[in-house]
């Protein structure tokens, strides 16, 4: 609002001239620096009582008030010790400035309507226990009055001083270069030295001013002392003026009257020119408050049940439809910073989910004793012939539990994520009612864990599913195992094959020429029959399904048997060249290369010319007994006969103790060739079968989590909200505004009334002035 701001040098008369134009002493005096804090003056003229009133409530006309203290002051001495208190208070006893002001309003029938600022008089040192830079302070604080556009500079000024050296006159020029909008107030007028006058400067010759200057004579502290009214002040004044024979031609130009007549009407004239801003101005401030009130929502919806179920209904559906619109990416305001909703589950399914699962070495885990171990253990008390199917199944089912808690740890990923995407679900109408937000919140929460349980055991029963059944006929795993047959039969370089015992009759008892004729039909060369075991092994198995069946005119048994031995053959052969191939050895065909593993480098029987029968050579050691040597000590009918024959080959047959290692002891001979093929293939089986499993699971899981914790959140929120939240009887406590938001609303329902009646007092303005 446009108000009048009194600017001057310290003791240059601006507290007395407020005090002149008021009619009243009201402002702290003193040596120094006084006035220490703005002083905003609100002048509110009052109607004149009636005689009757007047006779019994003659001192109670007029009267000020404190906008810090909710109090009547009659008594302007009581207001005066009031102003010294609270600068005090905020400014401290060193004499420094503060910029908070202290608002006085006086009524009064004498005085004209008018809003003034008395400022701190401008100082150039400091003194006593003032800041080093009080006259920074106090420059920066009167300028940021005077620069607004809407404020009056009354620049107060001495008399006795060179008006060259005015202050307040350089502060004003510097925000106000062309004089518009300030007023110049001479004072002293009766301490000139005698011959001089400031006749040129109040008419206008020395320094040009738009409003002019107006001179005006204070009491002096002389008379302040003597307690000098203020209407003999206005008195003496009159006569000064009146009687100078320099100033009575002006004297009805001159004066405090005068100048509160000027100051009345520059301050109508300035809110005039101002008022079509100032009311699209406070148009603008209305229609942005009514619209933030309008946010704050109507108090009046709290008396009627129908509406408060309306408005309960209307904000779950509104809570519900934005939760949906997270997930699936259909939100208004998304992000463009980073993932948010939806795609946040995506990057746990993708990027996380993913990895984690492609992190999984699926035999890093099991050792070349492990596999030797097992394989021992799945074929009891025969020696190993080929690879048991019960070996490979014994090792991939606890491969295939490692995929187990990635796989739950993405489900509780993709909850938590759920439950933050409902945390963020909220609005400024939702924001008023806390408790109603904080039981929506819970609601769907609480659907959220109640879904936690069964997607978390349906991802756990894929994993137990993949693991129940070994499903070695899987086409991928067939393709990838013929592919591994195919590349280790790819025809090595010829070399001249062994002679062979020549034989009348196979071992198994065939003809030679049903093995002849078996043999035309088998992809490799023939190789001795062998009587096949009852179970059949993972190569033979695999292999079998992965080639064209054969037919013959011998039995089934014995057929399926030699294809077993033969495809066996042609594995073994191909990845023992390539694991144990060294360089420098002399290329071997399929068939010679089983037959080293099986039976030795010249095949079946002795051959001539060798050093040691075959079966004069010891055992390798299978094992080793882990226990103590107690344990081991001979019992039962070995005990104490060690000595009755002198053989100690029998006592040497120790009992076996509790735990037994597949392995040798140390210095021992570490796995043998046949050993490390079957290790290989078993390694490469167990890989491939887990790559399959792997990738099934990358895909079953994110849909079962979908189809269980997402979709059916999604199509149930709604229903759960209302079955748990729409009870009449729980409205008023769901709609209990916080109490910041009412006192809020108040607040700015208060600021909307003061700005219509602005504008209304603005409007009344427009009318006088036509």
């Amino acid at each position: 609002m446009p108000q009048l701001v009194v600017v001057g040098s310290q003791s240059a008369g601006k507290s007395s001239v407020l005090e002149t134009i008021v009619g009243r002493d009201f402002l702290p005096r003193g040596q120094g620096i006084v006035t220490r804090r703005p002083l905003v003056l609100q002048l509110i003229h009052t109607p004149v009582p009636e005689p009757s009133a007047a006779s019994s409530e003659s001192s109670y006309k007029e009267w000020g008030q404190f906008l810090h203290i909710d109090k009547r002051f009659t008594d302007f001495d009581e207001i005066r010790r009031e102003i010294e208190q609270e600068t005090f208070r905020v400014a401290g006893q060193n004499k420094g400035v503060s910029r908070l002001p202290i608002s006085l309003k006086i009524y009064s029938p004498d005085v004209l309507d008018l809003t003034l600022v008395d400022l701190p008089g401008l100082t150039k040192i400091p003194v006593g226990d003032q800041p080093s830079d009080i006259e920074r302070q106090i420059r920066s604080l009167v300028l940021d009055y005077i620069s607004k556009p809407n404020s009056v500079i009354l620049a107060v000024s001495g008399a006795n001083v060179d008006l060259a050296n005015s202050d307040a006159l350089k502060l004003a020029r510097s925000v106000d270069v062309q004089g518009r909008r300030t007023i110049g107030v001479l004072t002293k007028l009766d301490l000139m030295d005698a011959g001089t006058n400031a006749l040129d400067i109040l008419t206008g010759r020395v320094y040009p001013l738009k409003l002019g200057f107006i001179g005006v004579v204070n009491r002096s502290q002389q008379d302040i002392n003597a307690e000098k009214s203020m209407g003999d002040a206005l008195e003496s004044e009159t006569e000064f003026f009146r009687n100078h024979p320099v100033y009575r031609n002006i004297a009805h130009k001159n004066g405090t009257k005068y100048l509160a007549r000027t100051l009345n009407q520059v301050l109508m004239n300035h809110i005039r020119d101002k008022l079509p801003d100032m009311k699209a101005r406070l148009n603008t401030l209305m229609g942005q408050t009514q619209q933030e009130l309008n946010s704050f929502g109507d108090a009046a919806v709290f008396g009627d049940k129908n509406q408060q179920g309306a408005l309960i209904l209307r904000l779950m559906t509104q809570f519900a439809r934005d939760f949906v619109s997270s997930i699936e990416g259909t939100k208004v305001d998304i992000s463009t910073k980073e993932l948010s909703g939806g795609a946040r589950i995506y990057y746990i399914f993708n990027d996380i989910f993913g990895h984690a699962l492609a992190s999984i070495d699926s035999t890093q885990n099991l050792e070349n004793q492990d596999i030797r171990t097992a394989i021992r253990n799945s074929t009891g008390p025969r020696p190993s012939l080929f690879v048991p199917e019960a070996a490979f199944d014994l090792l991939v089912k606890p491969q295939i539990k490692l995929l187990e808690a990635p796989s739950l740890r993405c489900v509780e990923l993709v909850y938590e994520e759920l439950v933050k995407i409902c945390h963020n679900c909220t609005s400024m109408e939702l924001e008023r009612f806390p408790r109603l937000h904080a039981q929506l919140i819970e609601v769907v929460s609480e659907l959220l864990r109640e879904r936690l349980g069964p997607t978390s055991e349906y991802a756990q029963s894929l994993i137990e599913i993949q693991a129940a059944y070994i499903n070695t006929n899987h086409p991928a795993f067939i393709s990838s195992s013929a592919a591994a047959a195919q590349a280790a039969n790819s025809p090595p370089p010829k070399a001249i094959a062994p002679s062979r015992p020549i034989s009348a009759e196979s071992v198994n008892g065939g003809s030679a020429h049903e093995d002849e004729e078996e043999s035309s039909n088998e992809d490799s060369s023939a190789v001795n029959g062998i009587p096949a075991r009852d179970g059949r092994s993972v190569s033979s198995t695999v292999h079998d399904r992965s080639r064209p069946n054969a037919t013959h005119a011998s039995t089934l048994g014995k057929q399926s048997s030699r294809q077993h031995i033969a495809q066996a053959a042609r594995y073994s052969s191909g990845h023992t060249q390539q694991q144990l191939g060294a360089p420098g050895s002399s290329p071997h065909t399929a068939k010679e290369t089983f037959l080293n593993y099986f039976f030795g480098q010249n095949g079946p029987g002795p051959v001539a010319g060798s050093s040691m029968d075959r079966s004069q050579q010891p055992p390798a050691p299978i094992g080793r007994d882990m226990s103590s040597a107690e344990a081991s000590a001979p019992t039962g009918l070995m005990a104490g006969k060690r000595s009755l024959n002198g053989n100690n080959a029998a006592y040497d047959m120790k009992s076996l103790g509790k735990h037994i290692e597949a392995i040798s002891s140390e210095g021992g001979p570490q796995l043998t060739m046949r050993e490390e093929m079957e290790t290989s293939l078993i390694r490469s089986l167990i890989a491939s079968y887990f790559s399959i499993v792997r990738q099934s699971i990358q895909d079953l899981i994110p849909k079962a989590i979908m189809h269980f914790l997402v979709n059916h959140t999604s199509q149930q929120v709604q229903n759960r909200l209302v079955a748990s939240l729409y009870k009449p009887d729980l409205f008023p406590d769901l709609l209990n505004e916080d109490e910041a938001l009412v006192a809020e609303r108040t607040r700015v329902k208060a600021l909307l009334d003061a700005y219509k009646e602005a504008f209304k007092v603005l409007s009344e303005v427009s009318l006088k002035s036509t």
